[in-house]
């Protein structure tokens, strides 16, 4: 998965506008660096194997107890941590999605069934993996349809990525309510919400069984110090990460809505600031290609996502006028692709 992964303007070098990570990329960082300068000393001495103040701090907000919280390197080791807690068993995930959920049940020898929806979950099914909001659909299951799943299906455990919580009005379920439940696993990411990718920082919210499970095998200090401290000046100063949804969200109709009507791609619904497109003329290698060498401009190639062709691609909503610059990128090559 690594390899096809967003944010890969390495491989180009002169990439000025990134539409492949899903990343809110225009947030200041200044306060928090500011303050992690002064903690620098910290880098000479071990972190807390377990960073059990961090977790206390985010199970506060959370209305949660702190047994109800692991973090973890990234949300990408929540979902490692969680398909090794249940290794070896028969595992349905809904796709199109996230790689990692079936590469990380893979390596832990899980039997994969890809599924499309809720309703398509297989007979003796252990565990069910979801992202909601998804990416790369951006679309988002309602709360009412999960809480009805739990409950018929109470042998099983669902393992539900938030991590793109943060970018939709619609009403999602919260960690105080799944973490009453015997049977959901909750993936946050810090990454996401506060687009700090590089400290790398995640965590789970579930019952205290499952928690304690999951919990078993981290290990000691996969949290480095300055993540720990980055994490916990993010819990407390959220004020300063305000998400402009609304214009991200009537961005990525508007440009939705403009694609199409250039005859360049038709573009799925979607609940969030993510909009997965699917060309109708052409491959998403070649329009990624073109327009990050051309014009310095990234997004991201979804063929690799389960169920989906060479046609798609997906991008994150910047500014209008970084939008603007993008569809006027893809009106060329358009006419470039016509005068071939």
């Amino acid at each position: 998965m690594i390899d096809g992964h967003g944010d890969d303007g390495f491989r180009y070098g002169n990439i000025r506008l990134d539409f492949s990570s899903n990343v809110y990329p225009h947030f200041s960082h200044e306060d928090l660096f500011s303050w992690l300068a002064s903690r620098f000393d910290g880098v000479g001495h071990y972190p807390e194997p377990a960073p059990r103040k961090l977790e206390a701090a985010l199970a506060a907000q959370l209305s949660i107890g702190s047994d109800k919280v692991v973090v973890t390197n990234g949300a990408t080791e929540a979902i490692y941590l969680t398909a090794l807690a249940m290794r070896g068993c028969k595992t349905a995930i809904v796709v199109p999605t996230f790689a990692e959920y079936a590469d990380a049940c893979r390596l832990h020898e899980h039997k994969v069934t890809y599924i499309h929806n809720l309703g398509e979950i297989p007979e003796r099914t252990d565990m069910v993996w979801m992202c909601n909001p998804n990416n790369p659909t951006g679309t988002v299951v309602p709360r009412e349809t999960l809480l009805e799943c739990f409950a018929q299906h109470r042998d099983m455990v669902f393992v539900i990525d938030a991590s793109y919580a943060p970018f939709t009005f619609q009403p999602l379920l919260m960690p105080a309510e799944t973490c009453r439940l015997p049977n959901v696993v909750m993936i946050h990411s810090m990454t996401k919400e506060f687009a700090i990718p590089g400290l790398r920082l995640g965590y789970l919210t579930a019952c205290r069984r499952l928690t304690e499970q999951i919990g078993r095998g981290r290990i000691p200090w996969s949290v480095n110090t300055i993540a720990q401290d980055a994490g916990l000046w993010l819990t407390a100063h959220r004020e300063k990460y305000h998400l402009p949804l609304d214009e991200l969200i009537f961005e990525r109709s508007r440009v939705g809505l403009v694609l199409e009507a250039l005859d360049i791609c038709d573009a799925l619904p979607s609940d969030t600031h993510i909009l997965l497109c699917r060309l109708r003329e052409g491959t998403a290698a070649i329009l990624k290609d073109y327009l990050a060498r051309k014009h310095g401009i990234l997004i991201r190639d979804a063929t690799n996502f389960e169920g989906l062709d060479n046609r798609y691609f997906r991008i994150a909503m910047q500014t209008r006028a970084e939008n603007d610059e993008l569809i006027e990128a893809m009106k060329e090559w358009k006419r470039v692709c016509h005068e071939l």
